[in-house]
């Protein structure tokens, strides 16, 4: 039996040779400096990815390097396999042309590789900032994919009429269908911390490839296991590395696959490894798992290894927290996939960690808690002023989701934000899972 999943977001990448403005349409698009913006060639070398929003709807962004050949054989060889990765996972891609310098070779190999596929392809004229460069625009019609659309990304012009066009190409019923399933577990972590050994442990059988090369798996494999009277969908990811070390092509495309991966999910599984707990790059991955605002579990996997390596579960325990001091929630269990130990007790705590990602609190009770908590430790004064919470509501599950009313949402200080996040969680648990919470004032839309 299938069932149809929630509505994925479509992304849209953003492709071109270098200087052309990619990294500022970008920033355009998502309202914030997340792109480095420079006029030197080539300053984006990895990809850039982020959730954004046009006209209330949601997608998933992508910013690409330059695309050269001349810039050496060697990252031509890699450039194909970029445009690779733009083809196939993107639903829509917008190419950047430059109206103030016209066609050049650059531009005509990307557009025959784009000319290649079936993925939408929107050519968006950048530097169009007079009449007559809009004028010059209509030369790229030469390169065969259609209308382009002149713009100036730093000039704030032409975006509006670029986007109606992007999102024409959205399907406003598109869904994606898996397979019937109590609970969607993404199993994610750095390469080679056993993830595929995880998945064969939980499902009892060879599904996945193991191997001591880091990055043997590429693809997201998703598998069906039964367990204790209920289905788990299990979603297994390519290793992901820090972006510094993040060879192009085929392994870009790997963690651009994990990150979507995530966001299919309900809850993830971060996997560490007992041999080297808790690295920089844990915590990246775990911001990841957060800001897709789906649950999280910390396995650590390897612990059959502990004894020779001198570590209890208390010492561990305390690294880890040091590490994780932005998500002190989550939980922590110990696994040896290799040996097959503490498998049940990592699924129970999935499972208890989506109850709560799921869980709807009675109204009343919400209200009451909150105000409670304000009037036990009540906001400081602000420049004479003092913040005023009227109440709360709880928008939506997974993830849990709340409103606060007060007077003006532009007094809400970090720190407060923080304790009436930490009482929520003192009063209801919520393990493993992040909360969204937003501030209304009186007078304000959004």
């Amino acid at each position: 039996m299938t069932i149809a999943a929630p509505p994925t977001k479509p992304l849209v990448a953003i492709v071109g040779r270098p200087n052309t403005g990619k990294s500022t349409l970008f920033n355009r698009l998502t309202g914030q400096r997340t792109a480095i913006v420079s006029d030197i060639p080539g300053t984006t070398r990895d990809r850039v990815t982020i959730e954004a929003e046009w006209d209330e709807r949601v997608f998933i962004l992508v910013d690409t390097g330059g695309l050269d050949r001349e810039a050496g054989f060697d990252l031509w060889d890699s450039v194909k396999a970029q445009i690779d990765v733009a083809v196939s996972e993107a639903d829509v891609i917008i190419m950047m042309v430059d109206s103030s310098v016209g066609i050049t070779p650059a531009d005509e190999d990307v557009a025959h590789m784009l000319r290649q596929t079936d993925t939408p392809v929107v050519m968006a004229a950048n530097m169009s900032d007079n009449e007559g460069r809009e004028a010059d625009s209509v030369e790229f019609y030469r390169l065969g994919l259609g209308d382009p659309t002149p713009i100036s990304a730093y000039h704030n012009t032409g975006i509006e009429g670029l986007m109606t066009r992007v999102l024409s190409y959205f399907s406003p019923e598109e869904t994606s269908f898996t397979p019937a399933a109590g609970l969607k577990l993404a199993i994610v972590g750095r390469t080679n911390t056993g993830k595929s050994q995880l998945l064969n442990a939980i499902s009892g059988e060879e599904r996945a490839i193991v191997s001591d090369m880091p990055g043997t798996t590429r693809d997201s494999l998703d598998s069906m296991v039964e367990y204790d009277g209920g289905s788990i969908l299990l979603i297994d990811t390519a290793g992901i590395r820090r972006r510094g070390k993040i060879d192009p092509g085929i392994e870009r495309f790997s963690a651009m696959r994990s990150l979507k991966a995530i966001d299919r999910a309900d809850v993830a599984l971060l996997l560490l490894d007992a041999t080297e707990l808790a690295t920089a790059q844990d915590t990246h991955i775990a911001s990841y798992v957060l800001d897709a605002y789906r649950g999280i579990v910390v396995a650590v996997n390897k612990w059959d290894l502990a004894p020779s390596l001198g570590l209890d579960k208390e010492k561990a325990m305390n690294e880890i927290r040091m590490r994780f001091k932005f998500a002190r929630f989550v939980p922590i269990t110990f696994i040896s996939a290799l040996k097959e130990k503490g498998i049940p007790e990592l699924l129970d705590t999935a499972g208890r960690v989506y109850h709560q990602w799921s869980t709807e609190l009675p109204r009343y009770d919400l209200r009451r808690t909150v105000l409670n908590a304000v009037s036990a430790s009540p906001p400081k004064p602000n420049r004479r002023r003092l913040l005023k919470v009227y109440g709360v509501t709880q928008d939506k599950t997974s993830p849990p989701s709340f409103t606060f009313y007060v007077n003006s949402s532009e007094m809400v200080h970090f720190s407060y934000r923080r304790y009436l996040e930490n009482e929520l969680r003192k009063v209801y648990g919520f393990e493993g899972s992040p909360l969204r919470m937003r501030f209304k004032g009186r007078g304000e839309d959004k």
